[in-house]
């Protein structure tokens, strides 16, 4: 199964759309000259970027086949953003709605696959090796059952995140920051652990909502054997990530 090539370009009727969603949001003034395009991100993301009276608006190209409903969702929670105005409830339903059905997800894996960077599988860090570890790992906690994914340190130190297992490029990266050699191995296990758990319990979407972290991963989270000195230790990081 192949998705269609990147719709770049402007969005039809974009200013005119735009203009509808800032009247019904209630912004006050006069609305910018709205400039709309689709744009090849990664994901679905969207942008706007307002200077002076000009509004330029990125959205991404999955929406170029997507239903009218769902590109007025994404107008209302961009201007929303910008303008602090609540988007209306029936159009954050709809877009929840669409970004969480199968079909969404599944031509998200195939533009991550395609568009998204793959790190190269350089376990080995400065001062720790992921690749020990996760056999280690894997053979205390998953009996050897997981496959092994592609294994790397992040380019930079990350202020958001501690580790990333990414689906669609079947790798998982670690942060820098925890490269280091007054970062205990325990530590730098359990992010690796946790990221594994991801690898086991894959992210499902219940009553369109996301569910990353389940009662079985957060239960099976905390088998690993120094999850509580892990967390202590993490929870005193000077730009702690979230987990």
């Amino acid at each position: 199964m192949k998705h269609s090539r990147p719709a770049v370009g402007m969005v039809p009727g974009g200013e005119r759309l735009f203009q509808r969603i800032y009247t019904r949001l209630g912004c006050e003034g006069r609305p910018p000259h709205f400039i709309v395009e689709y744009h090849p991100y990664t994901d679905l993301t969207h942008t706007i970027r307002l200077r002076e009276d000009v509004a330029r608006v990125r959205l991404s190209d999955v929406l170029a086949d997507a239903p009218a409903a769902v590109v007025e969702a994404a107008a209302a929670i961009l201007l929303g953003r910008l303008y602090r105005r609540r988007p209306p409830a029936d159009l954050i339903e709809i877009y929840r709605r669409y970004t969480y059905s199968r079909s969404t997800r599944r031509r998200l894996l195939l533009v991550r696959r395609d568009r998204a960077h793959k790190t190269e599988h350089c376990p080995a860090g400065t001062h720790h090796d992921l690749d020990p570890l996760f056999q280690l790992l894997n053979g205390s906690y998953f009996g050897n059952s997981l496959p092994r994914p592609r294994l790397g340190w992040s380019r930079r130190a990350w202020r958001t995140q501690l580790g990333c297992f990414d689906p669609a490029l079947n790798q998982i990266v670690i942060n820098r920051q925890l490269d280091r050699p007054g970062v205990p191995e325990y530590v730098v296990a359990y992010v690796l652990y946790h990221e594994m758990l991801h690898v086991k319990h894959r992210i499902k979407f219940v009553r369109c909502r996301r569910q990353s972290h389940s009662v079985a991963f957060r239960a099976e989270e905390k088998r690993f054997t120094d999850y509580a000195r892990a967390i202590r230790f993490l929870d005193h990081l000077p730009a702690r990530p979230r987990r």
